[in-house]
């Protein structure tokens, strides 16, 4: 296994089917830009055969299905079985919700035990203004379709100070009365927010987070993994939410995870723009690719920051974020 002198690994990867999404979150794309496919996409063997390769030479044993948007792939159909079937420790999903219901029964059938739902806002206003796109009812009953099948759903919100600040209780609530965990993402310092002052304007750090939800909750802090992204948080009797705080409290000196975007290209860090080509060694053997993919992963696993966060000119979710 390879491991730096952090005695950090390549333990979690995140797939990105494509860089297309529905969506064109203000906090994500500029100008309410939508993300399109990027140029010579992975199909959906090669995509599985990336993730065996990464299986067999890098450790890898929880991978998270990620865009763009994965549910407007249509290669989701095929790929989304077959990963199924490997023998990973953890397969989980990241989405925005607006195709859940008609996914819905292909995901299910897959096996699928677990979803991270982004839901930045219970107004449905608010909703439109964010995300530019798509509308709040039909996320909320693909939600409830997934949690009503027995699915562990979390929800992720990343708090802006001049969208829905005020949706910091809110989220909390209607995650603690269905037994979800909510997760707070603080902003990042990624494409358009790196420069200008929208960062600045619409940061909300985790003390602040704190404080708001102390007002109504009395919350511990509880363990998480080595290598886990999120402080967590227990309120008595009602159950967990988490922030990943990514400024507040980094947490790059633990992180065991990798990316594959769409097009084949693998980083090792998103605080890196630096990435590496993986459609070589997709074309060798399978021998000659797990040699030549060793010596990639040990140069992605140097791309990662020591200490903290810097940023990057990379839009996130071009590349699996």
């Amino acid at each position: 296994m390879i491991t730096d002198a952090h005695g950090r690994t390549f333990r979690n990867l995140r797939v990105s089917l494509t860089a297309a999404c529905n969506y064109a979150c203000t906090y994500c794309v500029p100008n309410g830009k939508r993300l399109q496919p990027a140029e010579s996409e992975l199909g959906a063997e090669e995509l599985v055969r990336a993730v065996r390769l990464l299986m067999r030479v890098g450790g890898v044993d929880k991978v998270r299905v990620t865009g763009g948007e994965p549910l407007v792939a249509p290669k989701i159909d095929t790929f989304f079985p077959a990963l199924m079937q490997l023998p990973l420790g953890d397969v989980g999903l990241t989405t925005n919700g607006q195709l859940l219901i008609r996914k819905a029964d292909m995901l299910l059938a897959a096996g699928l035990k677990r979803i991270n739902v982004s839901l930045d806002t219970l107004n449905p206003i608010a909703f439109r203004e964010i995300a530019k796109s798509g509308d709040l009812p039909t996320v909320l009953a693909g939600i409830d379709r997934m949690a009503n099948a027995g699915v562990r759903v979390k929800i992720n919100m990343v708090p802006l100070r001049s969208a829905n600040g005020d949706q910091i209780l809110p989220l909390l609530d209607y995650c603690l009365e269905r037994g979800f965990e909510l997760r707070y993402i603080e902003l990042m310092k990624m494409g358009h927010l790196r420069a200008g002052n929208q960062f600045a304007r619409d940061f909300i750090g985790m003390d602040e987070l704190l404080e708001t939800i102390g007002r109504r909750y009395e919350y511990a802090r509880t363990d998480a993994p080595f290598d886990s992204t999120a402080v967590r948080f227990e309120i008595p009797g009602r159950g967990t939410f988490g922030i990943i705080a990514n400024e507040t409290e980094p947490f790059c000196a633990s992180c065991t995870r990798l990316r594959l975007s769409s097009n084949g290209r693998l980083f090792g860090c998103l605080s890196n723009a630096h990435s590496h080509d993986l459609n070589p060694i997709l074309n060798m053997a399978d021998d000659e690719a797990a040699d030549a993919l060793g010596i990639v992963l040990g140069k992605a696993l140097a791309d990662k920051q020591p200490i903290r966060f810097q940023g990057e000119w990379t839009v996130m979710k071009f590349i699996g974020g």
